[in-house]
Order: structure tokens, then sequence, then C-alpha cells
């Protein structure tokens, strides 16, 4: 399999949610910055920390790259929720190294 080469705050990103480190994961975000996830969009810190705790944290997510391109990363993801493991794609806009947005959706 090729190596994938990922931006710092992507890298990042898949690294923090492999820990489910909820901390380190919110720190990533920019402020003011949005997540939309399952049709659902979180934009303040409250509802992105809690996106982060009932949709990566506490179901245990471990992210694998399969491909990243202009932003957006194809992940293999499993962990404890049903149906796994599923792919789904992530689209980053980043800047300074933060997140200011993220759309997920099944790939």
């Amino acid at each position: 399999m090729p190596v994938i080469t990922l931006p710092e705050a992507v890298e990042t990103f898949v690294a923090t949610t492999n820990a489910h480190d909820g901390d380190a994961l919110f720190a990533l975000f920019a402020p003011g910055a949005t997540v939309i996830d399952d049709g659902a969009t979180f934009a303040t810190d409250e509802e992105i920390r809690g996106f982060i705790k009932a949709q990566l944290v506490d179901p245990k997510v471990v992210i694998t790259p399969t491909s990243y391109e202009d932003g957006r990363l194809v992940a293999s993801c499993d962990g404890e929720f049903p149906g796994g493991p599923l792919t789904f794609a992530f689209v980053f806009t980043t800047k300074d190294d933060a997140i200011t947005h993220l759309s997920i959706d099944v790939a």
C-alpha cells in the first residue's frame, strides 16, 4: 500500500481520533469552525465537543486513511458502532494548521 502524505492538521486529526483524545481533537478546531456529519451541523464549541465525544471518542473510532487529495481524506473507519468498518470521506478546510470546516459523508 502506498504511503499517504497528509497535511499536518489532517494527520493530527487522524492520530488524535485514533488515540480517542477528545480534548486534543477539540484543540484542532479553529474558533468559529463548523462540522457537518450525518445531516447535522455543529457550530458552537459545545456542539463540536458533543460531536467529538458522541461520534469519535465514545465509539472508539479508528481511522485508516486510504487516499487524500485536495482536502478530501477517504478512510476506512472501525470502532464500536454497527456495520463497521465503513468508508467515509472527510473533507477538510484548514487555516494555519487548524480545522475551520469538516464535512463527513459515507464514501
